[in-house]
């Protein structure tokens, strides 16, 4: 597999992403469903953003690794929060270096949104290549 980033503008290089990845010679895609802070027995996270982060993360590294693919590969990142200014505030000191230790560079949406199941957010949703 070959990998190629684009950033083009230097602001680009402050958002813990690029702007897009291009991918060649794959011989996989792994397209994960969203991770939340599931406990092994499916039973959401009521603890606070940055600890059901943590969940969220442990569990996505969990299913990439069982899929037989390696979180260095993550092309896409997309990041579902019930409060971005809170994700901003509490969680970029746990979700940078989870980035930073896969050397993971990829394409990123980060949403807003209303709600999540249960007293869940956040959740990230991956797209992986091998």
């Amino acid at each position: 597999m070959e990998k190629h980033t684009v950033d083009p503008w230097a602001w680009g290089k402050n958002t813990n992403s690029v702007q897009a990845v291009e991918v060649k010679n794959v011989t996989g895609t792994l397209y994960c469903s969203g991770q939340v802070a599931l406990d092994a027995n499916g039973i959401p996270s009521e603890a606070d953003m940055r600890s059901q982060l943590l969940q969220t993360i442990a569990n996505l590294e969990h299913l990439i690794s069982e899929s037989g693919y390696d979180c260095k590969n993550i092309v896409r990142l997309n990041v579902y929060t019930t409060s971005t200014q809170e994700f901003f505030m509490t969680c970029l000191d746990v979700y940078v270096p989870f980035l930073q230790k896969h050397s993971i560079q990829q394409a990123t949406t980060l949403l807003e949104v209303k709600g999540l199941f249960a007293a869940l957010t956040v959740e990230l949703e991956a797209t992986v290549v091998k």
